[in-house]
């Protein structure tokens, strides 16, 4: 039998091009689910994998981290085999997975885009605050020692400070119809106040983080944002050019405390809306949205947007 083809643990290795670490992944992802690869059953060494897949050790290890980060791994580490998590079942964060609560949803996907050599992050959002939270993950595992992409691209498209703001606004000015606040202007509406500077407090913080990874790692980082003439009624994100998670904003009554005073609003809880996953190569659909959403949020950026400035 020609050796290229010759099997590994009863396996054969495919007949076609080298796979990539997220067909690898993909693929023991399948075995976990089904039970082939059982809760604390330990996984073959990287050299096995890599030898069965006939990949590199480093597309077995990117693998190995993603499926890490969607919990279904535990015990991942250079060299050294991991073992399969307790309760694999429930960790369906994958593509194909239901939708779940965006803060939920969104880190092990921002988790497994930073195993590739050159991340690429755009996202389309009211404020940066799940972005923010979900770039946390990678983060850690960079300053700990387990990931370095040599570069790091994220754009960001919020809405633009001095435009009318569809939500969040006090209850009152929708009902009537004024916009521009309760007091008159933008400047003096202190709902617009209290996102703006939300707005402005996450963009900064996710900027500071992502560009310190220049010192500290000497990773290649560019962090841009720019401005929507529009408040915009879902959130996407576009993750390696790949993969689309989108999400809509869904608008509910709340009270918020703002300048001591009690205020009825209309608002969008972001971190709780539902994530759907959406990746290039898992079906027709599923790529055509991949393809439209990044050439939607291209125009964006290209046309109508403008400079934004993360200041008050």
């Amino acid at each position: 039998m020609d050796p290229e083809y010759a099997p590994v643990n009863g396996r054969k290795r495919p007949q076609r091009p080298q796979r990539t670490h997220r067909e690898v992944a993909d693929e023991l992802r399948a075995r976990i689910r089904s039970g082939e690869l059982r809760p604390g059953q330990r996984m073959p060494t990287q050299a096995k994998l890599a030898d069965e897949f006939g990949v590199e050790r480093g597309a077995v290890r990117q693998a190995l981290r993603i499926l890490q980060s969607e919990q279904l791994l535990t015990n991942v580490a250079k060299g050294a085999p991991a073992t399969v998590a307790g309760h694999p079942g429930s960790a369906l964060t994958g593509p194909e997975a239901p939708p779940r609560p965006t803060t939920a949803a969104l880190t092990p996907r921002i988790a497994a885009a930073f195993e590739a050599e050159h991340v690429r992050i755009d996202a389309v959002c009211l404020t940066a605050i799940s972005l923010t939270l979900a770039i946390g993950e990678p983060l850690r595992q960079i300053h700990a020692g387990r990931m370095k992409p040599a570069k790091v691209d994220v754009r960001v498209l919020l809405p633009g400070r001095n435009i009318d703001l569809a939500f969040p606004v006090a209850v009152e000015d929708s009902a009537d119809g004024r916009r521009g606040g309760r007091h008159g202007g933008r400047g003096d509406d202190p709902v617009h106040e209290r996102w703006l500077a939300m707005r402005n407090a996450q963009g900064q913080v996710l900027r500071h983080n992502l560009l310190a990874l220049r010192a500290t790692h000497g990773i290649d980082v560019r962090v841009s944002f720019r401005a929507l003439p529009f408040t915009p009624p879902v959130k996407l994100y576009l993750l390696n050019g790949v993969e689309a998670l989108f999400a809509y904003y869904t608008l509910s009554r709340s009270e918020a405390q703002i300048d001591q005073e009690n205020v009825q609003t209309y608002d969008a809880q972001g971190t709780r809306s539902a994530l759907f996953a959406f990746e290039q190569g898992a079906g027709m659909r599923d790529s055509a949205f991949v393809t439209q959403s990044r050439l939607w949020f291209d125009a964006l950026w290209e046309t109508i947007s403008s400079e934004l400035q993360l200041t008050s």
